[in-house]
């Protein structure tokens, strides 16, 4: 697969606290000659770079794409072959609706050694910051996550809501903060009670974590009230019910502690 020196690291950076990043991922950071990184990557873990390493931000938030998908690749394949170390940083993992996949496939083309280093997912990091765990014996034994940008006027709705809706216990929306109502009105249509809890958790595992709870019903006005803003992850099932016992993390307004300083290692 090799072809020169260079070699890219598709890493995870992990749902948003620094701390939270594995150790292997650490490490691709600071070897790396260029890092390329995203906008929900916590922007503490750049300290770690080498001091002459090449940083290019490639973040695409919703309708403004700083750099389309076709020039990221062109980035990783152009200085791999320049004999560098490239460090392709994803928020979250890079397999998860990342476009990790879609990058290897063309480092794959091209020749170019690449490795795939996991991160910690923010569909379950951010609810179990929020003290809601994604499965548990009592409430649920299924976890399903999905894409929440799609809408059936835009014509990319693909989801199967029958099956969502009646076969798992649990349902974590990823980027799905504008498309709630959609949602959640998909959701009881087909068949989903419209009293099945909610929690909506902005900027997971941060200082800036703020959680709000509700229903299928109730949930719109309860965001809205509270101005919930992107990123935030949407969790669906009763199980947000434990978040009333296991509620262990300060969010923002609740005198949160010094828990997310940048890491040491």
């Amino acid at each position: 697969m090799t072809k020169g020196k260079g070699k890219v690291f598709l890493v995870g950076a992990g749902p948003g606290d620094p701390k939270l990043i594995t150790v292997y991922g650490l490490e691709c950071i600071q070897k790396a000659d260029v890092i390329a990184y995203d906008r929900l990557v916590n922007k503490d873990l750049l300290s770690y770079a080498k001091k002459e390493a090449e940083l290019v931000y490639c973040g695409k938030a919703p309708g403004n794409h700083i750099f389309i998908q076709e020039e990221i690749n062109h980035l990783l394949v152009t200085k791999a072959r320049q004999g560098k170390i490239v460090t392709r940083l994803k928020g979250g993992d890079p397999f998860v609706f990342a476009r990790g996949g879609e990058e290897a496939e063309v480092l794959s083309k091209a020749q170019i050694s690449y490795e795939i280093v996991p991160g910690i997912t923010s569909g379950i990091a951010a609810p179990a910051y929020a003290g809601i765990p994604v499965t548990h014996r009592g409430f649920g034994r299924s976890f399903t996550m999905i894409a929440g940008t799609g809408r059936e006027d835009d014509g990319i709705d693909e989801v199967n809501w029958e099956a969502i809706a009646n076969g798992s216990d649990t349902i974590a929306f990823y980027m799905g903060t504008r498309n709630l109502t959609y949602i959640c009105q998909q959701l009881i249509l087909h068949g989903k009670d419209s009293s099945t809890l909610v929690a909506v958790i902005q900027e997971g595992t941060t200082i800036h974590q703020k959680t709000v709870m509700g229903t299928l019903e109730t949930i719109e006005k309860n965001v809205a009230e509270a101005k919930i803003k992107h990123p935030a992850m949407i969790v669906v099932g009763n199980i947000v019910q434990l978040r009333e016992k296991l509620h262990w993390f300060k969010e923002k307004g609740e005198n949160a502690d010094e828990c997310h300083r940048v890491p040491t290692f």
